[in-house]
Formats: C-alpha cells, sequence, structure tokens
C-alpha cells in the first residue's frame, strides 16, 4: 500500500513538473506519419506540424512510466525501426555549431561524437567522444547528410536495458516524406523553432502515442486541450 502510495506521488510530481509537452500522435502502431503539437502551460503553442517517425511505425519504448499496453502491441527493439512510443524526458538539443542560444543544454557535435547502439558495450545508448576501443557498433554524431545539423535527446532507455533501442532523437528530416530508423523528424525550419522554445527549467518531455492511447494522456494530463 505504501509502496503503490509512493509510486502514485512520485507519478503525480513527474506530471505536474512539466510544463512544456510535445505531443506526438500517429493514427496506429503501423504508421510512419505522426502529428506533432507542443503546449507549455496547458495551452497550444506553436503550430502542429506533421512528422515522420520509424519507417515500422511505433513500439511501446522505455520512458518515465509505463502507458496501458495490449498483450499483442509491439515492444521497442534495437534496429527495429520503430519510434518508441511512451512518455520520455527531453534533456539536450544538439547541433553542428559550437555556439547556440538555447534554453536546454546544447551539445556541439563534433567529429569525434558519436552514439553507441552496440547493446553489448558499457555505453550502450549514450553519447560519447570515439574511445581508443571502438564499440563494434555506432553512429557518427556529426552526419554528413546534416539530419542531425540540429536535434534534441529523447531520454528513451536510460538505465541501458540491452537491445531495448538506443540513440533515439527528434532532428532534421532527410527529405518530407523520408521516413526514420526510430527517430521523429521534420524541416530545419520546425526544428529550429522547437528548439529556441524549449527550456529546461520547464521540464520538457515528449509524449509519442497512437491515437488510441490518447484517452489514457487526456486522464494523466487533464489540462492538455487534446
Amino acid at each position: 500500500m505504501i509502496k503503490t502510495f509512493l509510486i502514485l506521488l512520485i507519478l503525480q510530481n513527474f506530471l505536474y513538473s512539466s510544463q512544456q509537452i510535445i505531443l506526438v500522435v500517429s493514427d496506429n502502431f503501423n504508421s510512419s506519419k505522426a502529428k506533432l503539437s507542443c503546449y507549455e502551460d496547458g495551452k497550444k503553442v506553436l503550430n502542429t506540424i506533421d512528422v515522420n517517425i520509424g519507417t515500422n511505425g511505433l513500439a511501446w519504448g522505455i520512458g518515465e512510466f509505463k502507458l496501458k499496453q495490449k498483450n499483442n502491441d509491439p515492444i521497442k527493439k534495437e534496429g527495429d525501426k520503430k519510434a518508441p512510443a511512451g512518455i520520455f524526458k527531453l534533456v539536450s538539443t544538439f547541433g553542428y555549431y559550437e555556439k547556440q542560444t538555447f534554453n536546454l543544454n546544447y551539445i556541439f557535435l563534433s567529429k569525434k561524437l558519436i552514439c553507441v547502439d552496440d547493446s553489448d558495450s558499457k555505453d550502450y545508448n549514450k553519447i560519447i567522444q570515439m574511445p581508443k576501443l571502438r564499440p563494434k557498433s555506432f553512429e557518427q554524431m556529426r552526419r554528413k547528410d546534416d539530419q542531425y545539423e540540429l536535434g534534441v535527446v529523447v531520454a528513451h532507455n536510460k538505465d541501458q536495458k540491452k537491445q531495448a533501442g538506443s540513440c533515439i532523437f527528434l532532428h532534421v528530416q532527410k527529405s518530407k516524406d523520408a521516413s526514420t530508423a526510430g527517430c521523429t523528424s521534420m524541416s530545419l525550419a520546425q526544428m529550429r523553432e522547437i528548439n529556441l522554445w524549449l527550456d529546461g527549467s520547464k521540464n520538457p518531455i515528449l509524449i509519442q502515442v497512437p491515437k488510441s492511447s490518447l484517452k489514457e494522456i487526456k486522464e494523466l494530463f487533464p489540462t492538455l486541450p487534446l
């Protein structure tokens, strides 16, 4: 009973401390397209935009807490080309320019930075400088195609559970209709607008779900004008 009460208290504190919310909603788990809306203090800000998500749609990821899931719902796995569904903290912005005036922690992407997707590495799901002993699998953060020219780190699978998915970001789209390997993408102009809006003092979060979960989101966040 005490444990349940504490869990509810922690959940409540988390929900009420999040003043900035990015909501991404797809039609279903199989769709590679979604709508993105931004909210601050329970009010809609910025314009709703079309975004690209995983080539194979969505799958439940590991976020701040578990939403209701059906037995046959897909679960996020490394390399499945599905974007994670759930509720996640947004912890950093990143980009190719050394100096940026953002209100959320900024990571300058030098040529030495990588994100590790080798599930057996101690640095799995982390952005690090290339070590002397290279991981078996990783991606360069300073990409030649400029998809990471600006982006946001999504805190998915923070405890580095093996094969549960890694290197999840909001980032610049490859092209207007190009789906992703598991991230959420949009135009450079749209990405910049979101980066300028995000404020670390307002505990921003990403809620990314199929339409079937919107009722639960409304119950958890009753002030959101959904």
